[in-house]
Formats: structure tokens, C-alpha cells, sequence
């Protein structure tokens, strides 16, 4: 199936110039190539046009050309198989002065156009019948395009048309391109040849990847809440929260916090760094009524959060303290998240493993997107299909996230320490196995795979492997197209 001329790229940006003192050049991209000299302007177009097949040849595909000379200006759509198409021209003011029919119309004359001298009529003779024009070549070269011939009557019409035209609406059209601009490959191979001078379009894998930038990187109409859960320890709940933090904050420049809604002592304050104070959800509680006044700046909040300065979001950690047996109530979890989504757009919730915890219940009726993260271990695996049944349960917002929801499937550690690639296979298959085992009952399944820097100590974005980076992108893209 061939390719129709509105679906052929901008890019890369092609010109060509045929100037009236003899010279021409075909800019590509910004550099410009000089035409080989010809005898006429008809020849130096042919010149011209023989340069971009050859470009076309490249990048084998067709590319869009605009085109400029003496008698007008246009684009054209030129194949690599020496195939062009015109799509517009226009003549140039001079040459449609010289060609516009005479007003009076007892003077006008059909238009003739011939490649060769027409013989005198006879004298006497009858007038002879304008014989059919001849069906157009598809390798015709339509710079410029011939005009159509026309009767006396039809010019004469055109001529009245001109005297009194139409006015339109300045509402349309738009002098603005709508059209976005395809930015030239910068990875792999392509971006190579990109760089040495060759512009070249992206591969699908890096447009894929432009694609999860650009989503991550909105700015949504008021705060958003994530809450990332599962009934079952050791499911990669804090390194989840991390991750999807730091990708959101680092790409939208969003202010985002990190809190770790523990009914105990949380993970999410050692897997982080540690600001200069120990304050935690419990005093930010405290001075919720001095957060939430009107007059309080908005600096004010950094005497409760950790700032992570190199991934650029906040963590807002649980209470700490080994001798005190406060649980955060329903009421103030409400506070809490009023303040934080005040000073935030972004507010990312780890949590507990008690479904039943009033924190754990009012969490879930602030989240606009529920993530469920689950290693590649069959326990973990059904302890997130019990959270997701449990929400599912409770029918309305509850059940709404449960099938909203973006689980996020993380190869299991056991089987990349022993070194074995059989082991190393069973692991892959195993996490294939639970992703497609989720699939059919949430929004997404993304997967992760294995990196010694999420296993212990802080959890840093420039510490990950490039492929667990990219990972963790389409995992963060996948959560924030739920918004």
C-alpha cells in the first residue's frame, strides 16, 4: 500500500531555490547544497530535483520539498524511485498578471498551451474542435504544474469572480502549524549519523520512550495522590514509591512527596536520605493549624520533610520512635493530606500491610491511582490479587481503583544471586507468568528487571542499571496516564 502525500514527515526541512540569475540550491536541514548550473530554469529545476531524489534515496522513504523560483512556489513530494508529486503552487504575481485574461470579453481567447507551434487554421475553415488534453504521466515533473486551459466563458466568469470576491472570516484559517516537529533520532545508530550530519528519523523504541517522557512530565489539574500497596511485606512497596517519585518529579518538575503512611515504624525513611531535623508525619500533624494559615510561607514545610537533592522530590517519614504506640487515626491521615497536597501537586503514599487499618482505609479514599507492586514470588503474587479483591469488594471508589489499577511485577532476587542462567530463565518466566496472570483484571502490568541497587541501603535514580531506568519510566508513564 503506497503512501498518500498528507502522510509523508516534514523533515528533515527541504528547500529548493532556482533563482532568475542562473543559480540554485537544495537546503537540507539547514546546510545547503549547490545545484550543478544548467542552460534554462527548467534545466536547474531538474538539477535541483535530482539532489533530493537522491536524499529521498537515503532516507528511503519520500520526503515533502518546498520549492521556489521565478515563476511561483509550491511543495512537492518526491519518491525515491524518482516519483514526484505535486501538492500545491502558486504562481508568482508577475507571471499571474502576464497570464490573467484580458477584462473585456469580447478580446478573450481560450488559452493554449502547446509544446510545439500550432498550425494556421485554414481560411474559411470551420473553428476545429479543441482536441482532449493528454492523460497525465505519473512521472511528469510538476514543477510548476502547467494551468488548465479554459473557455472564454469560464475565464470571463473568473474575471467577474475577481472583480467582486468573497470575503472570509479572519477567525479562519490559522496562520499557526499545528502539526507537532519531529525532533531527529538521538540514540543508537541513528542518533550517529544524526550527529555527523545525516538527519535521521527516531527509531519506534525511542519514540516510545519520547512518548513516557512526555506523559510523565504533565502538570494535572490539581494535586494527584498515588497510593502503592500490598498486604504482603517484602513486595517492593518503598522501592516503588522511591522510583515513581523521583521519575515524576525529575521529568515534571512538580513538587512531589514521598509519604510513608505506615501503621508502624515504615522502611520509606532508611531506603532515603535524611534531612538535618527528625521530624515526622506526627509533627506535621502538630502544626497542621500553622501549615494550613494563610500566611505561613510555603518554605515553611521543609522543617518536616527530607529533601532527596539529587532526585529533587520530598519524603515525609513515619514516626520513628521505638517507646511510642501512636497510631495515625483516619482523622489525621484527612490533616496530613490536607497539608501535603496545599504544598504538593504530587503525592506519592506508601502504606502498611493491614488492609483494616483506619490509615490504610482513608488512604484509599484520597488516591486518584493505585499501584500494586509484586516480585516474581507466588506468595507476593497473591497477596496483591487479595488487595486488589479486597477493594474490588467494596464496590465504588474502592472497586474503581482496583480496575484502574497499574500492577508493576519485579524479577525475584533469589534466582539472579545464584548466577545460574537456568536460573536466571525460571525467573523471567516466572515473572511473565504472574504479569500475564494480571493483565486481564487491571489497567497495566509493567516489568521490572532485577538491579542490586534496589536490594539494600538508599535507593538512588543514577544508581540503576539504564535498562531498569527505562523500566521504571514505562512503569511511571503508566501510572500517570491514569490521572
Amino acid at each position: 500500500m503506497g503512501t498518500t502525500p498528507t502522510q509523508v514527515l516534514a523533515f528533515p526541512n527541504i528547500r529548493a531555490i532556482v533563482r532568475d540569475n542562473g543559480t540554485a540550491e537544495v537546503i537540507v536541514a539547514g546546510n545547503s547544497r549547490i545545484v550543478p548550473a544548467g542552460n534554462s530554469v527548467q534545466e536547474l529545476r531538474n538539477n535541483a530535483l535530482a539532489l533530493i531524489v537522491g536524499e529521498a534515496q537515503t532516507l528511503q522513504r519520500p520526503v515533502r520539498v518546498r520549492i521556489e523560483d521565478p515563476e511561483g512556489h509550491g511543495e512537492l513530494i518526491v519518491h525515491p524511485d524518482n516519483k514526484i508529486e505535486s501538492v500545491s503552487y502558486d504562481l508568482a504575481p508577475a507571471r499571474r498578471r502576464a497570464e490573467a485574461p484580458e477584462t473585456t470579453p469580447a478580446t478573450v481567447a481560450p488559452a493554449v498551451i502547446e509544446t510545439v507551434p500550432a498550425p494556421a487554421p485554414e481560411p474559411a475553415a470551420a473553428p476545429a474542435e479543441t482536441p482532449p488534453a493528454p492523460a497525465a504521466s505519473v512521472d511528469a515533473r510538476p514543477w510548476p504544474p502547467a494551468p488548465a486551459t479554459a473557455t472564454p466563458e469560464l475565464q470571463t466568469a473568473a474575471v467577474v469572480e475577481e472583480a467582486a470576491p468573497t470575503r472570509r472570516s479572519l477567525k479562519e484559517p490559522s496562520f499557526l502549524v499545528s502539526a507537532p516537529v519531529l525532533e531527529p533520532a538521538t540514540q543508537g545508530w541513528r542518533g550517529t549519523l544524526t550527529r555527523l550530519g545525516l538527519r535521521m528519523d527516531p527509531s519506534e523504541e525511542e519514540l516510545t520512550e519520547r512518548e513516557d517522557i512526555r506523559t510523565v512530565s504533565q502538570h494535572w489539574p490539581g494535586p494527584q495522590t498515588i497510593a502503592v500497596v500490598n498486604r504482603k511485606g517484602g513486595a517492593n512497596k518503598t522501592p516503588t514509591v522511591v522510583m515513581l517519585s523521583a521519575i515524576l518529579a525529575r521529568y515534571s518538575g512538580a513538587a512531589t512527596v514521598a509519604w510513608d503512611n505506615n501503621e508502624s515504624q515504615g522502611t520509606l525513611g532508611w531506603r532515603t536520605e535524611k534531612g538535618a531535623h527528625d521530624r515526622s508525619v506526627l509533627d506535621l500533624i502538630d502544626a497542621s493549624t500553622q501549615l494550613l494559615s494563610p500566611s505561613t510561607n510555603a518554605a515553611e514545610i521543609a522543617k518536616f520533610v527530607h529533601h532527596q537533592t539529587a532526585d529533587k522530590f520530598d519524603v515525609l517519614r513515619s514516626d520513628e520512635n521505638e517507646e511510642g504506640d501512636h497510631e495515625v487515626t483516619a482523622e489525621e491521615v484527612d490533616i496530613a493530606h490536607l497539608v501535603l497536597t496545599r504544598y504538593y501537586r504530587l503525592v506519592v503514599m506508601d502504606s502498611g500491610n493491614t488492609a483494616r487499618a483506619a490509615n490504610w482505609r482513608r488512604m484509599i479514599d484520597h488516591t486518584n491511582q493505585l499501584v500494586v507492586p509484586v516480585t516474581a514470588i507466588e506468595d507476593r503474587a497473591e497477596a496483591a490479587r487479595l488487595t486488589l479483591q479486597t477493594l474490588e469488594s467494596r464496590g465504588g471508589h474502592d472497586a474503581e481503583l482496583a480496575r484502574n489499577a497499574v500492577v508493576i511485577v519485579s524479577e525475584s532476587t533469589n534466582a539472579k544471586r545464584s548466577m545460574s542462567g537456568e536460573a536466571l530463565k525460571r525467573a523471567k518466566d516466572e515473572a511473565q507468568r504472574i504479569a500475564d496472570g494480571f493483565a486481564p483484571f487491571v489497567r497495566a502490568v509493567v516489568r521490572i528487571p532485577y538491579d542490586p541497587a534496589l536490594v539494600n541501603g538508599p535507593i538512588r535514580y543514577e544508581a540503576l542499571q539504564p535498562a531498569t531506568q527505562r523500566a521504571w519510566l514505562a512503569a511511571a508513564a503508566a501510572v500517570a496516564a491514569g490521572f
